[in-house]
């Protein structure tokens, strides 16, 4: 799916680089995240801080899409070793919308799965409680992941309940498949 260039040439990193210009580069893994307060938000970054060396060695660049300010995101980057990750700030979801991530329902925010998985996650795996606060984001926020390349949305993983967690190598291998295949 082609882009809109203007969307991305208008959307910048923390580092003051267009998404344009990155996707132009290399492709990137652009990774949404749903709030900071959120046990599943620490569970993603917790596993991409595990493979980053990895991402970037498969050719990819990772940009994490938040919806907090820089300073309070920084924090989070650092306590999971992520410091220096390119990112950016939506505070008003509109690269969110843009992607087609929604607003999540009873089901996919509060269901049986979301609660069970929450409290390993939370608790077992030490990713800790949820945490509601405004400056966080908005907690209703669904996150996505997706692959681009020159312009072009290449791979996507929706999220149909908060507590999915994609296989992110998996997800760039089979990327890195299909584009040597076509």
């Amino acid at each position: 799916m082609q882009l809109d260039p203007e969307i991305l040439e208008a959307t910048f990193t923390n580092e003051g680089t267009d998404l344009k210009t990155l996707c132009e580069k290399q492709p990137v893994l652009l990774v949404f995240l749903r709030h900071f307060g959120c046990t599943f938000c620490r569970e993603a970054m917790a596993d991409i801080s595990k493979i980053k060396q990895d991402v970037i060695d498969l050719g990819l660049k990772p940009v994490f899409v938040h919806m907090s300010t820089d300073e309070i995101a920084e924090g989070y980057f650092e306590k999971y070793n992520l410091k220096g990750t390119a990112s950016i700030s939506d505070p008003d979801l509109s690269l969110y919308e843009y992607f087609g991530l929604t607003k999540g329902n009873f089901g996919q925010l509060y269901g049986l799965k979301i609660w069970i998985r929450g409290l390993k996650a939370a608790w077992v795996d030490g990713h800790g409680a949820p945490k509601l606060d405004k400056n966080f984001g908005d907690h209703n926020q669904m996150p996505g992941l997706f692959i681009l390349k020159n312009g072009k949305m290449k791979a996507q993983f929706i999220h149909k309940s908060a507590a999915d967690r994609p296989n992110y190598l998996g997800f760039i291998t089979n990327f890195l498949k299909k584009e040597s295949k076509g």
